[in-house]
Formats: structure tokens, sequence, C-alpha cells
């Protein structure tokens, strides 16, 4: 057996200590650099408008085709020199999509606010899933089909909000999106430790779109709640 992995009570053979430490850093880095092109994308969508007629059916078509198109490429090519640059490539794009519901928060007084406020607490809730998935004893293995299948039924009732245009769906759609996705941060950061999940671009992906909806649900939330327009 290679010297690097070691035997674990589920029957398995899994990273040793020291490489799972390193996917963990590797993916820690990799997802503060994500940050990069998600603001710049951001930035440029809000500041040229690019977005703006993204609305209803064509900005779902565009997103899905986009983010779907986007995650296939990530994972061919997670294992090559390309992965990298595919990954930041996609999180630019999800910078572009999410400058849409920006420009709307920003236009409000307390804007800026509460976009702030949205980051401040997708931060703190990454902190916390992050402090867990340290402590937490447990396998959490078993969590994720559960955890797929309410993200699944998420997207599909998302989906028809696009087209129902109800406030209360949305609040409703943003609470659960804010809860699930959390659950999945301290799932994918729990594999990482256990030695489930041994490719960081792979781990970064998972993270990187959990963190985007929470932040994306949290504004939305806020911009309903909160959004001051005198």
């Amino acid at each position: 057996m290679n010297e690097s992995y070691q035997a674990n009570p589920y029957g398995y053979a899994l990273p040793s200590a020291a490489e799972r430490n390193r996917v963990l850093r590797n993916t820690y880095a990799l997802l503060a650099l994500t940050m990069v092109p998600t603001v710049l994308g951001a930035w440029l969508g809000v500041a040229t408008g690019i977005t703006a007629a993204l609305s209803g059916a064509l900005g779902l078509v565009v997103f899905l085709g986009g983010a779907f198109a986007f995650v296939f490429a990530i994972e061919k090519t997670k294992n090559s020199a390309a992965g990298v640059p595919v990954l930041l490539g996609f999180t630019f794009f999800m910078g572009l999509m999410l400058s849409r519901m920006l420009a709307v928060v920003l236009g409000f007084k307390n804007g800026t606010d509460l976009v702030m406020t949205a980051f401040g607490g997708t931060a703190a809730i990454f902190a916390l899933m992050a402090g867990l998935s340290g402590v937490i004893k447990r396998d959490l293995s078993s969590l994720g089909k559960w955890l797929t299948v309410g993200a699944l039924l998420l997207m599909v009732g998302a989906i028809i909000n696009v087209f129902v245009a109800s406030s209360t769906g949305m609040v409703v759609i943003s609470m659960l999106a804010v809860g699930i996705f959390s659950a999945f941060i301290l799932y994918d950061l729990k594999r990482i430790i256990d030695g489930g999940e041994t490719n960081y671009i792979s781990a970064t992906l998972g993270i990187y779109l959990s963190l985007f909806n929470v932040f994306q649900s949290l504004l939305s939330l806020l911009g309903i709640f909160g959004g001051d327009r005198d």
C-alpha cells in the first residue's frame, strides 16, 4: 500500500493527514483567489449594465447554460494545468451573472450597506462551518445525498418562481437556500478533512458554489426586507 495512505474504520484507504492538510490549504488558497475574478465580473456587470437585459427566461437560460458548461469543463480539466484558469473563468462568469441583482440592490439608498451585510453574513457562515468541520468527529458522508436532493428541489422551485414572480416564493427559496448551502459548506469541508475529496479544484468548486448561493440568497432577503427606496 502507498505510504501516503492509511486504513480507515470504514474499510477503504484514505489519504494521510499531511495529504489532507495539503488539499485543505490549497482549497482555501484557491477559494480566496476566486474572489478576485468574481468581484471583477460583478463590477464590470454593474458598471456597464451588460447583464441588465438578462431577465426572466432569457437570464435563466444564459445562467444555467453557462454554469453547466463551465462546471463540465472544470471537471474535465481538474487534473491538468488548465483546471485553475477554467475555474477562475467560471467565477468571473458568476460575478457577471450576480451583477444584475447587485445593481438592483445598489439602487436602494442603503444598497452598499446591504451588500456589505450580505458579505459579512456569508463570511460568518463560512467561518462557522469551517470551525464545525474541524471539531465534528461524526462521518457526514450520508448527508450528501439529502443535500443534493434538497438543492435539486430548490432549483426546480427557483425556476418555477422565475415565471410566477412571487415575492413570498422568493423569500422561502432564499431562506431554504441559506440553510441548504450552509450545510453543503460543512459537508464539503468535512469531506476534505476526512479524505473523501483529494482534488482541490473540485473541492473549491463545490464550496464556491455554496458560498455564491448563500451570498445571493442573503442579498435577496436583505433587499426584500431591508431595502430603502426613499
